[in-house]
């Protein structure tokens, strides 16, 4: 097993996901692509026994980087977190590997826990996209689950390493989304993808308004570059609604004085979305500011 993590001044975090992942470095080998940290982000994964490489931030990329990482091991099964990502304990990991022993199965994520410090808001998304049970989809799935059907995060995810590169590996030029964009292709080419909701790391973020319409915004312009992934999956509309559905429930019962502001998000979102898709028609210095990767319009 390889575990690959791309990291950019960790921050505090990173020495008690280190300690988290050590139990594990026996039997398994840490990768680590720092893009030019200043702080002691690459050194203390030294430390630690990983192996790590050290790119210039420019040269980052979401796809293109995880896709190099491939090529730097040589194990079977590569499990991708990132640096926020943090292990519930060791066996996360372990749990979530577990799902190769089943040969059909080409990939599995694990679930994602809100943090201590997340809002109603944020606690709801990762109870929504992350349940508390397990489920494999195939392409049998997709008439019944659509756009879900190729759903991964690469937070934490498992790939069977070969057939991932037999399928086209990740893509390079992609602005967010590697992660479905490579369950996708997977499942092209007949594999299955788990979901282990055993396996589970703490991960949410609280997005302000803004940053939710920019997210939205970057997944509007995935969705217009990659069409081919709505007319093999289906439009994300249906399962959007379900959310929106979801969201109001979950608020009504915990937390009422947030239904304003989950409206007004689910407006940006739309109209960032929206936005999104019609970015080719955006003159080229407007597309950053609207964007929460702005890295990406280099």
């Amino acid at each position: 097993m390889a575990i690959c993590v791309p990291t950019l001044n960790a921050g505090a975090l990173w020495r008690t996901w280190l300690e988290r992942v050590a139990p594990l470095l026996g039997d398994a080998t840490l990768y680590v692509v720092d893009s030019s940290s200043t702080d002691e982000t690459a050194e203390l994964a030294r430390r630690a026994g990983a192996q790590v490489r050290v790119i210039e931030r420019a040269a980052f990329g979401h796809g293109k980087t995880r896709d190099e990482m491939l090529y730097l091991m040589h194990e079977d099964i590569a499990v991708f977190l990132t640096q926020d990502a943090l292990p519930v304990d060791a066996q996360a990991m372990q749990q979530l590997v577990a799902a190769f022993d089943d040969p059909s199965v080409g990939a599995a994520f694990g679930r994602q826990l809100s943090q201590a410090d997340a809002s109603h808001i944020a606690a709801h998304a990762r109870r929504f996209n992350y349940p508390a049970h397990s489920y494999t989809a195939s392409n049998a799935d997709i008439p019944r689950l659509g756009i879900k059907t190729a759903f991964l995060s690469n937070s934490f995810a498992a790939y069977r390493r070969q057939a991932l590169i037999d399928a086209g590996g990740f893509p390079h030029g992609t602005i967010l989304s590697e992660d479905m964009i490579a369950g996708a292709r997977l499942l092209q080419y007949g594999w299955r993808l788990t979901y282990c909701a055993e396996a589970c790391v703490y991960h949410s973020h609280n997005y302000t308004l803004g940053e939710e319409a920019k997210r939205y915004f970057d997944i509007g312009v995935l969705h217009g570059r990659e069409a081919w992934l709505l007319a093999r999956l289906g439009k994300p509309e249906g399962e959007g609604a379900r959310f929106v559905r979801s969201e109001a429930k979950y608020l009504v019962q915990r937390a009422p004085w947030r239904l304003p502001e989950a409206a007004l998000r689910t407006l940006l979102k739309y109209a960032g979305y929206r936005l999104g898709r019609a970015e080719r028609l955006m003159p080229a210095w407007l597309k950053p500011r609207l964007s929460m990767h702005r890295g990406y319009w280099r």
